[in-house]
């Protein structure tokens, strides 16, 4: 699958200030469109977010210790990339972004043509980490079901709290 427009690109996407823009966009969003209840939903959304990424990053990265794949000489050798020290499995990337993708698909994207922008920008990220070496497959897939779930789990909470007449202001 090797080719010059994936060898520019997908390093490119795979970079957190790549995206800065729409996450500026999507906290603008949030803020000028959602009268009722904006604060919770950001809240929600950030926390699904940092979940995401602290069970990927700190809870199963540092107990499965998968080395990666541009770290293993005989299996990747080209390094689009830095490789970078961690360990791979599950990807942090993959986890984060189909977690947000799916929370702000469940809580603020309304349109059709919207919810499946967010889930191919997910989608190319995690085959960025792929593309570029610095993941296996079963890293991303594994970080996406992360992402997934843990989007679904506080999705029921924001629905929780969208019940609640106390939170529901805010």
């Amino acid at each position: 699958m090797s080719n010059s427009l994936f060898d520019f690109y997908l390093p490119i996407f795979r970079m957190k200030y790549t995206w800065a823009p729409i996450y500026i966009f999507i906290i603008s969003y949030l803020f000028f469109n959602i009268k009722k209840g904006v604060w919770m939903t950001f809240f929600v959304i950030i926390l699904t977010v940092i979940t995401a990424d602290v069970t990927s990053s700190h809870l199963i990265k540092k107990n499965v210790k998968r080395i990666r794949p541009c770290n293993v000489e005989y299996f990747y050798t080209i390094e689009r990339v830095p490789c970078g020290s961690g360990y791979s499995f599950t990807s942090s990337h993959a986890a984060n972004h189909f977690a947000l993708s799916l929370i702000l698909m469940l809580t603020i994207a309304k349109r059709r043509r919207v919810k499946l922008l967010l889930w191919l920008w997910a989608i190319i990220i995690a085959f960025s980490q792929i593309y570029v070496g610095v993941h296996y497959p079963l890293d991303v897939i594994a970080g996406g079901f992360l992402g997934v779930g843990i989007a679904c789990f506080y999705y029921q909470v924001y629905k929780y709290l969208q019940k609640s007449k106390v939170l529901a202001e805010y």
